[in-house]
């Protein structure tokens, strides 16, 4: 008697316990939402059809270009205000510095403008056009800066962070002001530690052979590979590397670069390529807390990576920029070394959209030829 009383009360539990989760899952698809940084993260992943269909292995994309601002680096941006937040640094009115030509100072001009702060974003004055006017639109105060090597004190990074010294120290201005450092600021690699490891994980119920991406601050690939080695002690992370960059030959070889490519040689990113927003001639902070969790390297030409971004808008309706291409042409390398029936994923990290001044002027030609 008391099994079977047993018995239908586990089926009465059940059904509660299911009723329950298909109703929170409902209302999470209904939710109204009260402030774009709750829209951060929580990204799809998708298989990549055409590349698994040519290679025999399941190639999935965590899609970050559906972030509210674009790109993985939503989370970051949102990190590094919380951060500083928590540590009674930022108030209203406050002026939020960044030294980047990428993704990033869109995401904290974004969030700064959500939050009632200033962003003042230096960037180098040759980036896209596109960029700069989206920046401004967003309310930052853009400052182009001419390209100067990052030993340099006029490098936009160095300018951004001088800037903000000056309003903490002006002892007139009611302001203050942080510097959000992306390179060198761990919060970069442990937010996605936090969230996109573990998203990843679970949206593969913990099965992946491997995991490709691009370092621009390195803070993707150490934060989800530490994470993912942790959860999976088999899986393979690979880094996709654009040409010029000199991280591939430090993760293949032990050696950053030779003395062509040697750091304050060159003065934009000390990297040769139409790849924009991934690739680098020194190790940061952040890379180097997950350097150690880095079986391999591609360094993908910018051919190749043309070439990928061109295949994905014509096989799969997918108009990405620069660093997804490499990240795919790089995942698609990895799948013919590794064979047919296992897991890789990568990232799709930004659109086409953001590219058209360069990498897609490019990727549009007709290089046919006669």
């Amino acid at each position: 008697m008391r099994s079977s009383q047993a018995f239908y009360l586990g089926i009465a539990v059940g059904g509660v316990v299911v009723f329950l989760y298909n109703s929170l899952r409902k209302k999470s698809q209904y939710k109204i939402y009260g402030d774009v940084s709750e829209l951060i993260g929580n990204t799809p992943i998708l298989r990549i059809n055409s590349l698994s269909e040519e290679t025999g292995c399941e190639v999935l994309a965590k899609m970050e270009v559906y972030e509210p601002g674009g790109s993985a680096k939503d989370r970051v941006a949102l990190g590094i205000i919380e951060d500083y937040e928590k540590r009674g640094l930022l108030k209203k009115g406050d002026v939020i510095f960044e030294g980047t030509s990428g993704s990033t100072g869109i995401s904290l001009a974004m969030l700064a403008r959500s939050r009632g702060y200033e962003a003042h974003i230096c960037v180098p004055d040759d980036t896209s056009t596109n960029k700069i006017r989206l920046l401004e639109s967003l309310g930052a105060n853009v400052e182009k800066v001419r390209p100067a090597s990052i030993i340099d004190k006029n490098h936009y990074v160095n300018k951004a962070r001088s800037l903000a010294e000056q309003i903490c120290n002006d002892q007139d201005d009611p302001r203050n002001a942080v510097f959000a450092d992306q390179f060198e600021n761990e919060v970069n690699w442990k937010v996605h530690y936090q969230t996109t490891g573990p998203e990843i994980y679970r949206q593969c119920d913990g099965s992946l052979d491997a995991f490709v991406t691009g370092a621009g601050t390195g803070g993707t690939i150490a934060g989800v590979g530490r994470y993912l080695k942790q959860k999976v002690p088999n899986v393979r992370i690979v880094l996709a590397d654009p040409q010029g960059s000199g991280l591939y030959n430090s993760v293949k070889y032990g050696v950053m670069y030779d003395s062509v490519e040697k750091e304050g040689s060159r003065k934009r990113h000390q990297v040769d390529t139409v790849v924009e927003g991934i690739g680098l001639n020194r190790r940061t902070k952040n890379f180097e807390a997950g350097a150690m969790y880095i079986d391999d390297a591609f360094r993908i030409t910018d051919k190749e990576a043309v070439e990928m971004a061109r295949h994905l808008v014509s096989k799969d309706g997918l108009f990405v920029g620069s660093s997804s291409a490499v990240n795919c042409a790089a995942a698609k390398k990895l799948a013919e070394q590794l064979g047919p029936g296992h897991r890789i994923v990568t990232v799709i990290c930004d659109s086409g959209a953001r590219h058209l001044n360069k990498f897609w002027k490019i990727t549009s030609e007709d290089t046919s030829g006669p």
